[in-house]
């Protein structure tokens, strides 16, 4: 299901509470997660980080229930993915961490720095803020909302998007 540009801003005036301009979504190469990967907590550590939000939901607050909590509330808006998609994008970005953060791009050179499963930046984030999920751009359910809905409006799905965007 494609969005269009005019839905796609219906949606978002009715599920933002921001208005902020959508600056690019600049996700982290590869590259960039092996220099990053130092200083990146250990996948072990990220598989248990949960939020209010989805401990009230009983999700197991790893990758795999992150993923599907999302979808389940891009389903209800209307925002095209797959779990195939979301993973895909998500380890080749973070390695599966809510808390990486690209510090040396273009972006983190102005102070917005790419964060969380999706590395995205403070703007794309809450111009594309999906209602139900929690205003925190590392949390990992609102991160994942976000990117795809920026993706779906860009590129038709995140399941489009086979490298940085």
């Amino acid at each position: 299901m494609m969005i269009t540009r005019t839905r796609l801003r219906a949606l978002t005036a009715t599920v933002a509470t921001t208005a902020a301009a959508a600056a690019a979504l600049t996700l982290t190469s590869t590259s960039a997660q092996a220099a990053e990967a130092p200083q990146a907590a250990p996948a072990a550590k990220a598989s248990t980080v949960t939020t209010a939000a989805q401990g009230d939901k009983g999700n197991a607050g790893n990758l795999d229930g992150w993923i599907k909590e999302a979808l389940a509330i891009m389903k209800a808006k209307g925002i095209p993915g797959t779990y195939e998609g979301l993973h895909r994008n998500i380890m080749r970005e973070s390695s599966g961490n809510p808390n990486a953060q690209n510090g040396w791009d273009v972006n983190a050179q102005k102070g917005t720095p790419s964060k969380g499963l999706l590395q995205v930046i403070q703007p794309t984030f809450d111009a594309y803020h999906v209602d139900g999920t929690a205003h925190s751009l590392t949390d990992p359910v609102a991160n994942i909302t976000a990117a795809a809905n920026y993706a779906a409006d860009r590129y038709g799905s995140i399941d489009n998007v086979n490298s940085a965007y």
